[in-house]
């Protein structure tokens, strides 16, 4: 397929044997044959549409249209798309995607509020990953397994379970093509301790609670809306017996955010979808996403020595894709109110000299000392984000324990490691390795998850690719120089490596110019092609790209403590959802 434009966008890609390999990513499509129009339906037109009929009761979509029609402010291209379809008349192709968008306005006006409740029942259900529990024997998702095959019985979809690891969601369309619209189930853990308010409301992280134009709730945002969302849009098509072109299959995976096995297993078993759609990033279409990495450092328990309390415990993210609110530090002392004091007074020079945007404080119960971090949550893919508590906790640990303030062990290896070699930076700059790629940004990498048990601490940065570097030349690089610095540092640890390559395409076709076109007119965004810190399901997959449910310029609240989605969002996510379904669905060529 050809892609005519009159503006061009040029990312040099990377270079091979000294040639520079460029992308070149379409702005603004200029129709000059046959092309997809845009509906002429705009943002502001659709909300006046939705304040006309948000009162209104509907028995289907034609009796909307008949309401929809006897406003005189109807336009007239508008009015015809209306007769013609009540009268079933073909409708002209330059006025298809007038009905497609008229087609998700009903639905987010009929069917909004069940969502909602059809999304706090998928809440409920705590997906996350339990240790030494393969996710595909774990009896929380086969309870939601139940629940989503109920609602695809009762919305007349079909439903099938693929060995608990992949639930698969069937629109049947005339053709043999396929197209993959891909959710994930899964959640990261919580700590219910963090999911408090400012103003100090507690919140249940497994029960959807609505304040003000917010539901927050772990899986609001990332990613059961997505779920939701396809559910109603295919509920509506099917309703409508709107005719489709060619098949549309959701794929819920269970492994999104931890070991990403589901989703091979499944194409061993199973087509793979020629068009790859993940509803799990951000606005408008994603085409690039950053390769998944992680440094694990293991130091071996030791027994506390030399002068000081003795740290017996420091908490981090729960999941390595996870900067949480906080971190907290369990210190023992025999005079625990003079450590509260010497604490608190080193936490205020600490955070005065490194920003001032996080607190440290410290109390004391009986000879426990509690050092609270406090930060701010982030996904892990935007570090910027957030403020992490976890790199912030190891270099004030760090630098105590050079005033001897805290006895050595495994906690201030851990520690001296992470401060010497990451410190606050998390760009790579603290040990050598940063670079950037002029279209997906810089080499990102985070301190997250910390685990201890009897006989390890377990340490990982997470890191996140751009196109600029081979993985394992980067990997072997870090290797070497953190194996440099446990020699001349004696401190014993050891080290796992991972990292996957980038994804970065250049995607052809009318489909992404219609996905560009449903997300730009009505979220009122720029049409332009993104790229993301975050990989999803369709990492690897041909055709394959991100088309919301995120604003690309707001703070993702995924993975946070306090996780949301906006009401106004919700709504807005499932217009375009089902536009997005029906107009793919019905396009003659992709």
């Amino acid at each position: 397929m050809l892609c005519y434009l009159p503006r061009l966008r040029i990312v040099q890609l990377q270079t091979i044997n000294a040639i520079p390999v460029y992308l070149l990513i379409c702005v603004v499509f200029f129709p000059l044959f046959s092309v997809e129009v845009a509906a002429e339906i705009d943002r502001t037109r659709s909300n006046e549409i939705v304040q006309l009929m948000e009162q209104e009761q509907f028995e289907g979509f034609q009796d909307f249209l008949i309401r929809l029609r006897s406003f005189s402010t109807i336009d007239d291209e508008t009015t015809q798309v209306i007769n013609n379809y009540l009268q079933d008349q073909a409708i002209p192709e330059d006025l298809k995607n007038t009905l497609y968008r008229l087609l998700g306005i009903y639905t987010r006006l009929a069917y909004g509020d069940k969502a909602l409740g059809t999304l706090a029942q998928l809440v409920a259900i705590p997906t996350f990953a339990v240790a030494g529990l393969p996710q595909h024997e774990n009896p929380n998702f086969h309870r939601f397994a139940d629940v989503l095959g109920a609602i695809a019985i009762e919305f007349g979809l079909d439903f099938r379970n693929v060995d608990n690891r992949i639930y698969e969601i069937n629109l049947r369309g005339t053709g043999d093509e396929l197209v993959g619209i891909h959710a994930h189930g899964d959640v990261v853990p919580v700590n219910p301790d963090l999911w408090v308010l400012e103003d100090g409301t507690k919140l249940d992280p497994f029960k959807v609670t609505r304040i003000g134009n917010r539901l927050y709730g772990r899986g609001t945002e990332d990613d059961k809306n997505g779920i939701v969302a396809s559910m109603y849009a295919m509920k509506v098509i099917k309703e409508e017996n709107l005719a489709l072109l060619r098949n549309i299959r959701l794929l819920v995976d269970t492994t999104e955010e931890t070991s990403s096995l589901a989703i091979p297993y499944y194409f061993e078993r199973n087509p793979t979808p020629d068009y790859n759609i993940a509803l799990d990033g951000s606005y408008p279409v994603v085409i690039a996403e950053k390769g998944f990495g992680t440094v694990m450092a293991h130091f071996p328990v030791r027994k506390g020595s030399g002068e000081g309390a003795e740290i017996i415990s420091v908490s981090g993210g729960l999941a390595t894709n996870q900067i949480p609110a906080a971190s907290v530090a369990r210190v023992r002392s025999a005079r625990p109110e003079e450590l509260v004091s010497v604490l608190n007074e080193a936490g205020t020079l600490y955070t005065a000299g490194h920003g001032a945007n996080f607190q440290i404080f410290a109390s004391s119960d009986s000879n426990i000392v509690m050092l609270t971090v406090q930060g701010v949550s982030a996904h892990s893919s935007e570090p910027a984000s957030g403020v992490n508590p976890v790199s912030r906790m190891l270099d004030f640990i760090h630098n105590l324990h050079g005033q001897a303030v805290f006895q050595s062990n495994h906690i201030t290896d851990a520690a001296h490691y992470a401060s010497e070699n990451w410190g606050l930076d998390y760009l790579g700059n603290t040990l050598g390795i940063a670079y950037q790629n002029d279209f997906m940004g810089p080499l990102t990498a985070a301190l997250t998850y910390i685990a201890l048990d009897d006989e390890k601490m377990q340490l990982a940065v997470n890191l996140r690719l751009p196109v600029g570097r081979a993985p394992d030349e980067l990997l072997a690089e870090i290797s070497s120089r953190l194996e440099s610095w446990s020699q001349t540092s004696k401190i014993t640890a050891t080290f796992k490596f991972s990292a996957d390559e980038p994804m970065y395409r250049n995607p052809e076709g009318a489909w992404v110019n219609a996905l560009l076109d449903i997300a730009a007119e009505n979220l009122d965004i720029p049409r332009q092609f993104g790229s993301s810190a975050g990989a999803t399901s369709i990492h690897d997959l041909p055709n394959g790209v991100q088309f919301g449910l995120a604003m690309p310029d707001e703070k993702y609240s995924g993975h946070n403590a306090n996780e949301f989605k906006t009401i106004d969002q919700f709504m807005i996510d499932l217009q375009i959802v089902t536009e997005m379904f029906a107009r793919i669905g019905g396009m003659p060529r992709l």
